[in-house]
């Protein structure tokens, strides 16, 4: 066979490393299974690195951009563990992660769009690097400096560059923006994320381990956050106080929620009930990796929490979210219609993105327990019917 007569096959089962299939030879014969689901079609690449929820935030445009390239094949690159958040997803064909190696593979490959959504430097960098017809989102001009790439990222750049409009002006998602940043139609599609069959599998025998009762609502808390933004949680004593009202409802089953940075934080909460209480009480595991966190979450029918990847995780797997806000922004999260944003009334320094509160975290003192209380009963209630 001839250099010349090589027929190299747009499609997006072939590698060129061995055939897609066992003994179908497409270098002589062409694609043997060419069809609509398998040509490449309008290229994508999404940048998105940062922070966990940002990256279940972000997959929503996922829908919008079937939608208008119905016929396309779509590339993710994200930092390394959040690789996971994207496992099944029926939209992405292809995940890479932050790696030398991985981005050197992406770096050669001709793009019709590349879509950044993370104002970084090193995600602009690479987003200037990459070969695409079209850019989409943020880049970084001559003097190193993140600008949009787009007209339809202004409103996204403007947004990050004026505290009064992020703080408290601005009144739309960050789902719609990151839409109108990619040239995309929002139609507040859901967050993508999907448990495997064999994570339905363990949850269902996780349901039989605990003799998970139908009957009830089971209510989880999220007790913790980040390090990076730790004042993002509510404190320990008002878990305490919160669950002891709630486990006054026998209709109610409380289920601990976190990461491994939780672990501590959640034995704590538990052991400070006595026996007869902490029957009501699941403390689930937290150091089994976010797939097996979102099954343990998966238990639940309601899910209250600071705004953390928790949050998201919750918003993905479609639970009544209650959600309290002290330094981010609640103007930002959409909850499609599953749940309520509680907000400190009055508290002007409130949102400030601050790591070191100056105010003896005052946000955090305001949380109105007796509210959250309630909602909770009310989802239950309408859970239940």
């Amino acid at each position: 066979m001839n250099f010349e007569d090589l027929k190299i096959p747009k499609c997006k089962n072939f590698s060129g490393y061995k055939p897609c299939f066992s003994y179908e030879n497409c270098l002589e014969n062409g694609c043997m299974h060419e069809n609509d689901k398998t040509k490449l079609g309008v290229k994508i690449l999404i940048i998105s690195l940062d922070a966990l929820g940002n990256v279940l935030d972000n997959t929503p445009v996922l829908y919008a951009i079937k939608r208008k390239y119905p016929l396309s094949t779509i590339y993710w690159i994200t930092m390394p563990g959040a690789d996971k958040i994207l496992i099944n997803n029926p939209f992405i064909d292809r995940v890479y992660t932050w790696t030398d190696e991985q981005r050197m593979i992406l770096r050669q490959i001709e793009f019709d769009y590349l879509m950044n959504a993370d104002k970084s430097d090193y995600a602009c960098a690479f987003a200037n690097e990459v070969k695409a017809k079209n850019k989409l989102g943020f880049i970084l001009n001559s003097d190193g400096k993140i600008i949009p790439a787009n007209k339809g990222a202004m409103y996204s750049y403007i947004l990050g560059n004026n505290d009064r409009l992020k703080f408290k002006d601005n009144s739309r998602t960050g789902v719609d923006i990151i839409h109108e940043a990619f040239d995309l139609e929002y139609k507040r599609d859901p967050y993508v994320f999907n448990l495997t069959d064999e994570e339905k599998s363990f949850v269902e025998g996780y349901k039989k381990e605990i003799n998970y009762d139908p009957l009830k609502t089971y209510v989880g808390f999220n007790t913790g956050c980040s390090n990076l933004f730790p004042n993002k949680k509510m404190t320990i004593e008002q878990h305490v106080k919160l669950i002891t009202g709630l486990l006054k409802d026998e209709s109610l089953q409380v289920v601990l929620l976190g990461g491994k940075e939780d672990t501590e934080r959640n034995t704590f909460i538990y052991e400070s009930f006595g026996e007869k209480d902490r029957k009501k009480i699941i403390n689930t595991p937290t150091i089994m990796g976010i797939r097996k966190g979102a099954c343990f979450m998966d238990i639940a029918d309601i899910v209250i929490t600071g705004d953390s990847f928790g949050m998201h995780m919750a918003i993905g797997l479609k639970k009544y979210v209650i959600a309290w806000f002290g330094l981010s922004c609640a103007s930002e999260i959409e909850l499609y219609d599953r749940g309520e944003k509680l907000v400190p009334e009055g508290l002007e320094c409130s949102p400030c993105w601050k790591k070191v509160c100056p105010y003896n975290l005052e946000c955090i003192q305001m949380i109105d327990m007796d509210k959250i209380a309630k909602l909770t009963k009310e989802y239950s209630l309408k859970i239940r019917k």
